[in-house]
């Protein structure tokens, strides 16, 4: 196990380590096996959330594991929660009932694999091609594949197939299956392909009702699978029925007694934070459907280390299934989830109103603790829980995606990265006298797909220049982690769109708003942001720069540090003198300069160290057939969905955001479930707390403000004299003038898509579409059948 953890230490700057099972013994997984999960094994899975109380330990179990290996996997992470000082989320996850959060982490989706270690199949291969496998692609946000028999008897109507013959993928959508699960099964396929092949295997896709179109991919298909005798089999229901919320909460206290398990009732719903004793161990039960055990800081060594055991023994006492989700947490870091099962909750040392300010939930910045870089490699801990390998000091190279290719960045602009691009920083640093490599992908946020596809590719060329010693780490803009930030040195500069290039021109944007966040030089970037009163926020720093004058803007909420940080970045930005405003005491040109005063995150609750419970966001969809709510985990504005109906908690407020692709009937069932939310909520909300309804496209701050770097302007459509409706693509492509939908242009019929269908369509966002040559663009039109 030292051994082991050493190594998960080592790799802990990644966003997410495995470790598998082999004999009973642990073994780290190569990062290009991530996602892909042996049905016989059972698997740990460390992550590392960036701030106090961050770590995750999730350990997996599939579904032909063996008793031994599951009870292996348990022992494994009691050592690890004690090794990594007791801190630790745990999370019990079993194939095919996996919990939000861990699926979220693979944003491509799961791969379910037949066999295990003993088959001999253990590890992903990059770049063979003799493969044959058939996957069978269910999911709209968090994708499984479960490989299946290699037949026409496993397909279905209602779902996706992903045909894999190793040079070639071909993906066979059912004729009920809906625009998003095709998207998702697209986004697998090409991970597939970059990750395992090395971007060189090819992608068809086959419409299941239309396979006439699609003649030489059902040629391969009918090759590999032989002549299909009969229709394909009607669609099946998901296995797994929805977890509805259980308002009957039962807290008990469970301990051993003379050898025996005994479970003693404490109290029943609505719980109260002072039912927990620091001295013992408890167990919250939502009736079966989730179990929840508390740890407290002074319970004895013994009582600790067997809580897990103990929860297990409890499901099976209870006659539970064995898919029945198990969180273990201690005192201290409870889990959102947890804490909204009592009726108040207050953590140590938090404060109200005006007073000193830290982190503030979903508007706030991550918990900055100040710490000393040279005690990580005495304490390997504190680098795990600040995701730092070492103090930044190491050699930096930068490149850009240039036409496909790598092309180096200028030393001068090392820090500054453009929401048009894509980058490979390779970072080198010394561990015990021998090179180490981390190699982050940094994606923008208007790169396109084949920049995107590109990157991927580049960074397994560099990584076999190294003989496959980096460390990859996929960076999502925005979503930068904390030694990204620091090998920068407090100049890492984020701006929304345009291009490094050296060759290119940026349009002149006027004034540009940046917001600042850090509190030290191993902490901070700026961002930037819309260049309007709605993007201020209250505890952060801004500089808005002007053709004549830069302002240095203080919110209330920010620390002393924070200013000085944000001076320091302010002179790496502009080198205009600088005229700091505080909040409050703003010129008329500074709100001239933003185009007018307006409202933005200003509330007082953004101001306390903690909310008095994390908000919560949920999903509301009845795009399965049937109505259903599921909760996104560490959220952000990418996960609004255009499609569906979003409900935001923030305790004191539900908000409904209701995208403009939602049907009627979503909109109307959001409104019942919000209030059934309220009144079966196990903490006895109050049936009158305000439910706020937003549409896309006109969020006030109040909501925006629980979002970090909020875009007013992600959905808005490019076309002036455009109404706002989205058509069905299938209206639009391969149409005659004559059989468009009324009021549609033929010539701009890439207007009426929504943003997922023209990226999906066209292989770009708008914004970078309208950068390209005319010729390219009526190229990329004919190739999607919009010309």
């Amino acid at each position: 196990l030292p051994e082991a953890s050493q190594r998960v230490r080592r790799r802990f700057d990644n966003c997410h380590i495995l470790s598998l099972f082999r004999n009973m013994k642990m073994a780290p997984v190569s990062p290009r096996g991530y996602g892909n999960f042996f049905e016989g094994d059972c698997y740990i899975v460390l992550y590392n959330r960036g701030s106090r109380q961050s770590i995750d330990i999730h350990y997996w179990i599939g579904n032909t594991s063996s008793q031994d290996e599951q009870g292996a996997a348990a022992i494994y992470v009691t050592q690890l929660d004690e090794y990594l000082g007791g801190s630790p989320l745990q999370h019990r996850e079993v194939q095919g009932y996996e919990s939000p959060r861990f699926r979220g982490y693979f944003k491509n989706g799961l791969i379910y694999k037949k066999g295990g270690v003993a088959s001999g199949f253990h590890h992903v291969d990059t770049n063979v091609y003799n493969i044959l496998r058939l996957l069978h692609v269910k999911g709209r946000k968090h994708v499984t594949a479960t490989e299946v028999e290699v037949s026409w008897n496993s397909f279905n109507n209602g779902d996706i197939f992903l045909l894999d013959i190793g040079k070639a993928i071909v993906q066979w959508n059912g004729p009920q299956s809906n625009r998003r699960e095709k998207l998702k099964a697209v986004l697998l396929a090409q991970d597939i392909r970059d990750r395992e092949r090395g971007g060189r295997a090819q992608i068809g896709v086959v419409e299941g009702g239309d396979e006439k179109d699609s003649p030489e991919l059902m040629k391969i298909m009918t090759a590999v699978l032989g002549q299909r005798n009969g229709p394909v089999r009607e669609a099946t229901p998901d296995d797994r029925s929805d977890q509805a919320q259980n308002n009957n909460v039962r807290l008990y206290h469970v301990f051993e007694h003379s050898g025996n398990l005994v479970v003693q009732e404490v109290a029943t719903e609505p719980l109260t934070q002072d039912l927990l004793r620091s001295s013992d161990c408890y167990i919250a039960d939502q009736r079966g459907s989730s179990v929840m055990v508390w740890k407290g800081k002074q319970a004895s060594k013994e009582e600790r280390r067997e809580a897990l055991n103990r929860a297990l023994g409890y499901i099976k006492a209870k006659n539970y299934p064995s898919s029945t989700s198990v969180k273990v947490m201690s005192e201290g870091g409870e889990s959102a989830m947890f804490k909204h099962l009592f009726k108040s909750w207050r953590d140590k040392g938090q404060t109200q109103g005006l007073g000193t300010t830290y982190n503030v939930g979903k508007i706030a910045k991550v918990d900055q603790t100040k710490f000393d870089v040279m005690q990580l490699h005495a304490r390997p801990e504190l680098a795990a829980q600040h995701r730092m390998v070492d103090d930044a000091s190491g050699d930096v190279t930068v490149w850009r995606i240039e036409n496909l290719e790598l092309a180096e960045v200028n030393r001068r602009t090392y820090g500054q990265f453009y929401g048009g691009d894509c980058y490979l920083v390779l970072y080198t640093y010394q561990r015990s006298g021998q090179q180490q490599y981390i190699l982050y992908m940094w994606q923008g946020r208007h790169a396109t797909t084949d920049e995107i596809t590109a990157c991927a590719y580049q960074a397994v060329n560099v990584d076999n220049k190294y003989n496959g010693a980096p460390v990859q780490v996929r960076v999502v803009m925005g979503k930068e982690p904390r030694h990204f930030l620091a090998i920068f040195k407090g100049k890492l500069i984020i701006f929304e769109g345009g291009t490094g290039r050296a060759s290119a021109v940026n349009p002149d944007k006027g004034a540009r708003l940046f917001q600042v966040r850090g509190n030290d030089e191993l902490s901070t970037k700026a961002t930037e942001v819309q260049a309007r009163a709605s993007s201020l926020n209250t505890n952060d720093v801004f500089l808005l720069k002007t053709d004549h004058v830069s302002y240095l803007w203080y919110g209330k909420g920010c620390s002393g540090d924070e200013r000085v940080v944000g001076r320091a970045m302010s002179d790496v930005l502009s080198k205009q003198d600088k005229q700091v405003v505080m909040e409050g005491q703003e010129p008329a040109e500074f709100w001239v300069a933003l185009g007018g005063k307006g409202p933005y995150a200003s509330d007082k609750r953004m101001q306390r160290e903690e909310p008095l419970h994390s908000p919560r966001l949920f999903e509301c969809s009845n795009q399965t057939g049937r109505f259903r709510m599921t909760e996104v985990d560490d959220f952000t504005q990418d996960d609004l969905d255009e499609e569906d109906v979003m409900l935001l908690d923030t305790w004191e407020e539900i908000f409904l955001w209701v995208g403009n692709l939602a049907n009627q009937y979503e909109t109307k069932e959001a409104w019942n479930s919000a209030q059934e939310y309220l009144r079966t909520h196990p903490a006895r909300r109050d049936p009158d707390t305000p439910i706020i309804f937003v549409k896309e496209g006109h969020e006030p701050p109040t909501f925006t403000g629980w979002f970090n770097a909020w875009d007013p302007h992600k959905w808005s459509s490019p076309s002036a004299g455009y109404s706002g409706k989205f058509l069905d693509p299938e209206l639009l492509i391969n149409k005659s003038p004559s059989e468009l939908p009324q009021g549609v242009d033929p010539s701009q019929r890439e207007a009426h898509l929504s943003d997922v269908d023209f990226e999906n369509l066209l292989g770009s966002s708008r914004a970078d579409f309208l950068r390209l040559p005319k010729w390219r663009q009526t190229d990329l039109k004919k190739k999607a059948g919009l010309f």
